[in-house]
């Protein structure tokens, strides 16, 4: 078999309300645009941003401001987020992490017990799960794995749906609070700095002592340096591995989930998904002709690009 190259794959970025693929959108990966998410659990807004993106939709810009300023100059991801709650959520309920639909036992490459040992003692000390269960799950509470978080003000309804406030966006969200929201974690004694705050987190005590209060606007940031989604490679301190070996038609995406520990109830999910460059070109050529009206022999095909702004990375 042939040996397989990062060249031979494209990522695909999609994100919903749930697991169920046909509820997502694909998301404009770099781009001006977030991708807005309403379910029975709550309403958000999704950007996500991935370093020398080499992806979908074709014309994707391959990178964004958001990796050139402090402290973001050595990250290779971000998905961020705005997300309003329908109902109060304990802050020891909400988990943020990664799951598989089935097994992954036999796909995991050599050093992944390891990596994880790693990435649980340096990164997120509140980190749990299992790669090797019939369920492969690796979540931490929201509050202490979350880079930043920010909290807002109360949200807005219009004909009875909450809306998030136009002046919030995904760009730039700093650790703390919107004005008079200060207070709410000032009352919980939350530190102000991003590290000390998921420190406090990891104590029980002090996450159920939090609410996710109905609403209510939250922001969050996750980003970091050790994924590297160019070379599909994890690339942590002292310890690198190279996944693309490992992937095959039945395991071939990374996703992750929002979601309420107790319930199930999922907020929201973001997938990553390395598409073989050949299938995508065809998806895309399938795609225009469809669009175009056009049946086979019918006009010539043209790739349907995302065509960038002068304005749009941002």
């Amino acid at each position: 078999m042939a040996k397989k190259t990062a060249d031979q794959y494209l990522l695909r970025v999609t994100a919903g309300p749930d697991y169920d693929p046909s509820t997502h959108t694909l998301v404009a990966v770099n781009g001006p645009t977030s991708v807005p998410i309403s379910s029975n659990h709550c309403t958000a807004s999704i950007k996500v941003r991935v370093q020398n993106y080499r992806g979908l939709p074709h014309g994707s810009p391959t990178t964004s401001p958001y990796f050139s300023a402090d402290p973001h100059t050595h990250d290779q991801y971000s998905i961020a987020f705005s997300m309003i709650p329908h109902t109060t959520v304990s802050g020891n309920e909400l988990l943020f992490g990664n799951d598989f639909d089935r097994p992954i036992r036999d796909r995991l490459p050599p050093g992944t017990e390891t990596a994880f040992k790693i990435v649980k003692w340096a990164i997120d000390p509140g980190l749990e799960g299992d790669l090797y269960s019939d369920k492969p799950h690796l979540y931490g509470p929201l509050l202490s794995s979350i880079n930043v978080l920010r909290v807002g003000p109360k949200a807005p309804k219009k004909d009875g749906k909450y809306e998030i406030p136009a002046h919030l966006h995904e760009d730039g969200i700093d650790e703390g609070a919107d004005g008079e929201e200060e207070e709410l974690r000032k009352e919980k004694q939350i530190p102000e700095d991003a590290a000390a705050r998921k420190k406090h987190f990891l104590k029980e005590e002090h996450r159920k002592d939090w609410e996710f209060e109905e609403g209510r606007v939250y922001q969050g940031d996750f980003f970091n340096p050790y994924i590297d989604f160019n070379h599909f490679a994890l690339k942590l301190p002292g310890f690198s591995l190279s996944v693309l070996g490992y992937i095959d038609e039945k395991q071939d995406t990374l996703r992750y989930v929002m979601k309420n520990k107790s319930t199930g109830d999922v907020f929201f999910v973001v997938v990553f998904m390395l598409v073989p460059k050949e299938d995508a070109e065809n998806e895309s050529s399938a795609a225009t002709a469809t669009a175009n009206g056009e049946t086979a022999g019918q006009g010539d095909e043209k790739k349907e690009e995302y065509q960038p702004k002068d304005d749009d990375l941002d």
